[in-house]
Parts: structure tokens; C-alpha cells; sequence
């Protein structure tokens, strides 16, 4: 039951706040423990490349958790399951805090990572149930503050608490709000009535768990997430760990993809229902997601390092021009909760990836001589438009799902949006360092070829030397050839910032078409009936 069948007890918008908490909570974690890796590293007495584990274990793990989670909310109860994975968050958060050396930290994330990854679909999965179709826009766009803004807050948050505080702090500070959701779970959630018959119908099965499908998603899954996130650091290809990796994702991708196929035919639940591609709505949405997650973790990552790298910005006044993005969203998301009940939800669609795609493009416009002011409206314009993509994409992605599948829909589209972030973040890396040698070949290329404006430069530059103070001519052409060359890296650096965020806007660009090939559900029926 779902919709206008079935009413909750309790007041919707408390359920909202509810599992927007423990939201905030598990995407905070994935992001809030990167500025920290120096000081675990050193705390722990590991090596930084070491501690870039802390990261990798808790995504690995997270891939693995959620497009499983539907299956086993429908054997043990989707409140049960829930409350489970918000006491093992919450545990393993405490055990991280107090975790004496790395390897112990690593088991703790990586079970940190588990119970995080069963949160995101049984929490979107509750909102469909619990609101009305009509009223699902203005749900999602509560849920989505806290989906699109802890991202951007998290790094800025988690140096906050590094420096003023201990980096175990950042894991501490998970335990009150963990125990906080349990009470209100508890005390406010519960199993529609379509759950409580899965579950009856699962008991009479004897509780068959899909384990061969499991164990396939653990492997696909798992070794993808980690050629994602390893990969540039090794090199891709070159290194054979990376190269095996590959391979056996794609071995486990097309055997998981037979063995969910051949469970369906059989009319057995499969831990992934397939299924769901065949439905275009969801299809169509699981790629945007898939591409809003590619360019919002991309963006993330990109645009602190360049103001960090490339302008001087210390970490925290970094973080203060991407909180501008957290503003755009506030401001935002409440009014497209609000269209979303009143206008088609493709043209939200179209209007926010055009947003984006015109925000990157405005960006390859930037320069070293930019205010703080400048840096933060630039990340204001970029995130209006992922305020207009998350609310509608998720509303039009249960147009023609039967009631029983709301959860397999959550966990995949969740999916989509991880595994987009992680490409998005190896794709930025990538390209940044592959375009850096490519634009410094051809500048180099220029400088040495004697060009009149490169002598210019070098006489220039070794006169003012000379004016500075007491050194030699030949020791004041040497400094200036050796600025000369940091500034030839500095402006390689810039052009290919500046490609990342051209092949940016261009991915959003594409998906706007795309949004007309979704369908719109008729005004006042249920977004699963048609």
C-alpha cells in the first residue's frame, strides 16, 4: 500500500526530519574525513597514501550495502533493518574514535561503511510511502538538503573540528545524532502494510537469501569502487592490481547481470530487480543520477584544490566559498519542493542541468586575480541548478513502479549517484594530471623555441632581480627562468582545470534532451499506477 491507501500515524513531515538526520549523518562520513588523512596519518604513525584508506574502505563498503538493502528490509522488515544499520553506524563510529592504530580504524570504516550504505534507500523508500504523490516533491526537497549540502559542508566541517579539536572527534560526533534517530524511529516509523506481507511471504519461503547475487554485487561492486578511487593514484593499466581489478568487475557485472535475469525468469526475488530498467522513467533517471553525482563530487573535489593550489586559499577559507553552495541549496530546494506539485518535472529537469552546464561553462572564465566574493558566487550559480535535479529526479523516477518496489528503486538509484561520485572524483584526478603534461609539452615547446616574448619576459624578470638586491647577473637569470618555468606549470595547471570543467558542462548539456523521454504521471493519480 502506498499513497492514498496508506496513512501513516504519525505526522508526515516528523518522519521527514527523522530520516533527514541520520542522512545528514551518514553523508557527512563520506566526506568529512578527508581534510582529517594528515592527521590520522601522523597520529597513527602511517603514511598519508596509507591513510587515503580511511576513504576507500567506507566507499567500498558502501557500494556493496546499497543496492542490497531493499532485498533484506523485505525478509527482516524495512524499521527493523533501518534501526540496524543506525546502530551499526553509530557503534562503529564510536569504535573509529577510538580506533589505536590503522588497521583498526580500516575494520571499523569498513563497518561504519556497511550500516551507512543500508540507510540512503530505506530512508527514500519511507518518503514514497509516507507521502502522497502530490506531497513527495515538498519530501524530497527536506531530504535533499541534507543529501546535496553535507557533501559541501563536510570538508569545511571536518577541518573545523580537526583544528580545534582531535580527528576523532569527527567520528564522535556521530553518536548522539545515531541515538537520537533510534528514539525517533522507534517511536515514529513504521511498516507499511505491503512490507508486513513481503515479510509473511518471506517466512513462508524459508528466508532463501539471494547469497550467490550477493556475494556477485560484493564483487562487482567492491572492485569497481576500488579501480575508481585507486586507479590515477596507480596509474591505471600500468599496474597489474588495477588491471585485474577491472577485470573481474566486468566478469562480475555480466554474471550478476545472467544470475538477477535467470531469478526473475524464475519468478524467485532477486537480490537486484533488472527488471526496473524496463520501466523508462527509471532508466532515464538512474543515468542522471549517475551524472548529477559524477559532476557534484567532481566539482567538490576541484574546486577547493584550485582555489587551495592555485590561489593561496587556506583549507578554511576554501571551505567557506563552497559553503555558498550549501546557501544556493537552502534557498532552493523548498522552492522546487513546492514547483515540483505544479509544474512538469522535466522542465525542472532541463532548467537544472542547463543551469549547471552554463555555471561550468561561466567558470572556464575564471582567473588568479578573482575575489573570495567571485569564487563563492561561482559556486552559488552551480549549485542552483543540482537544487532543481534532485527533487524531480527522484519524483518522476517511481512514475510506473508497482508499490513493492519503491525500496529496489531507492537502492539503485542511490547506487547510480555513489558510483557516480567516485567516477567523477577519478575522472577530475585523471584528467587534471594527463592534461597538466599535455598543456606543459606545448608551453614548454613555446618558450623554447626563442620567441620574443619569452626573452621579454626573461630580461624583464632578471632586471627586477638585479633591482631587488645584491646577487649576481648570472645568479638573477637563473631565479628568473626558474619563476618563469613555476609560472609555465601554474598556467598548465590552469588549462586543464579548465578542461575538467568544459567536459563538465558538456555531460549536463547532454542530459537535457533526455529529460523528455520520461514520462509525466497524470495530475492526482498515483505515481505508481501508470
Amino acid at each position: 500500500m502506498q499513497g492514498d491507501v496508506y496513512k501513516p500515524k504519525h505526522n508526515p513531515w516528523l518522519i521527514a526530519v527523522t530520516v533527514t538526520l541520520a542522512t545528514i549523518m551518514e553523508v557527512l562520513d563520506t566526506s568529512i574525513a578527508n581534510v582529517a588523512l594528515p592527521h590520522i596519518a601522523g597520529s597513527l604513525g602511517a603514511s598519508l597514501d596509507e591513510s587515503t584508506w580511511v576513504i576507500t574502505s567506507y566507499l567500498v563498503a558502501n557500494a556493496i550495502v546499497l543496492p542490497v538493502g531493499a532485498y533484506l528490509g523485505s525478509i527482516i522488515g524495512r524499521k527493523r533493518f533501518y534501526m540496524t544499520c543506525v546502530v551499526i553506524f553509530g557503534l562503529s563510529s564510536l569504535l573509529c574514535g577510538l580506533a589505536p592504530s590503522l588497521p583498526v580504524l580500516l575494520l571499523c570504516r569498513i563497518i561504519q561503511g556497511l550500516g551507512g550504505g543500508g540507510l540512503q534507500p530505506s530512508e527514500q523508500s519511507i518518503l514514497v510511502d509516507t507521502f502522497s504523490p502530490e506531497k513527495r516533491g515538498q519530501a524530497f526537497a527536506v531530504y535533499g538538503l541534507a543529501m546535496i549540502t553535507a557533501p559541501i559542508i563536510g570538508p569545511t566541517l571536518g577541518g573545523w573540528i580537526t583544528d580545534n579539536y582531535n580527528w576523532r572527534w569527527i567520528f564522535f560526533i556521530n553518536i548522539p545524532v545515531a541515538i537520537l534517530s533510534l528514539f525517533l524511529t522507534h517511536r515514529l516509523i513504521e511498516d507499511t502494510p505491503q512490507i508486513k506481507k513481503d515479510m509473511e511471504e518471506a517466512r513462508r519461503g524459508g528466508f532463501k537469501l539471494d547469497t550467490i547475487g550477493f556475494s556477485l554485487v560484493a564483487l562487482t561492486f567492491g572492485t569497481l569502487e576500488f579501480v575508481l578511487d585507486k586507479g590515477q593514484e596507480d596509474d591505471w593499466f600500468s599496474s597489474h592490481v588495477i588491471a585485474a581489478f577491472t577485470v573481474i568487475a566486468a566478469i562480475g557485472l555480466v554474471a550478476l547481470i545472467a544470475w538477477e535475469l535467470s531469478l526473475s525468469r524464475k519468478e524467485q526475488r532477486p537480490i537486484l530487480d533488472l527488471r526496473l530498467f524496463r520501466q523508462r522513467n527509471f532508466s532515464v533517471a538512474f543515468l542522471m543520477m549517475f551524472v548529477m553525482g559524477f559532476t557534484l563530487y567532481a566539482t567538490t573535489v576541484l574546486l577547493p584544490q584550485l582555489l587551495q593550489s592555485l590561489m593561496g586559499y587556506t583549507a578554511e577559507v576554501a571551505g567557506m566559498a563552497m559553503s555558498s553552495g550549501g546557501l544556493a541549496t537552502i534557498i532552493c530546494m523548498p522552492i522546487v519542493g513546492i514547483l515540483t506539485s505544479k509544474v512538469d518535472g522535466r522542465y525542472l529537469i532541463m532548467f537544472g542541468f542547463a543551469s549547471i552546464a552554463l555555471a561550468l561553462y561561466h567558470m572556464t572564465g575564471l582567473d588568479f586575480q578573482m575575489s573570495f566574493r567571485h569564487a563563492a558566487t561561482l559556486r552559488f550559480y552551480q549549485s542552483i541548478g543540482l537544487a532543481f535535479l534532485f527533487v524531480p529526479i527522484n519524483t518522476l523516477a517511481y512514475v510506473g513502479i508497482p508499490p513493492g518496489k519503491n525500496n529496489d528503486v531507492s537502492g539503485l538509484t542511490n547506487l547510480a549517484r555513489n558510483i557516480g561520485g567516485s567516477a567523477g572524483t577519478s575522472f577530475f584526478t585523471t584528467t587534471l594530471a594527463r592534461h597538466q603534461q599535455i598543456h606543459q609539452f606545448y608551453l614548454t615547446q613555446n618558450v623554447y623555441s626563442s620567441s620574443p616574448e619569452w626573452l621579454r619576459s626573461l630580461q624583464q624578470t632578471t632586471h627586477q632581480l638585479l633591482l631587488s638586491g645584491p646577487i649576481s647577473a648570472s645568479d638573477a637569470q637563473h631565479s628568473a627562468m626558474a619563476r618563469l618555468y613555476q609560472a609555465l606549470q601554474t598556467q598548465a595547471s590552469v588549462l586543464s582545470y579548465l578542461d575538467v570543467l568544459q567536459s563538465l558542462s558538456v555531460f549536463c548539456a547532454c542530459m537535457i534532451p533526455l529529460a523528455l523521454l520520461m514520462k509525466k504521471p497524470p495530475k492526482g493519480l498515483q505515481a505508481s499506477a501508470h
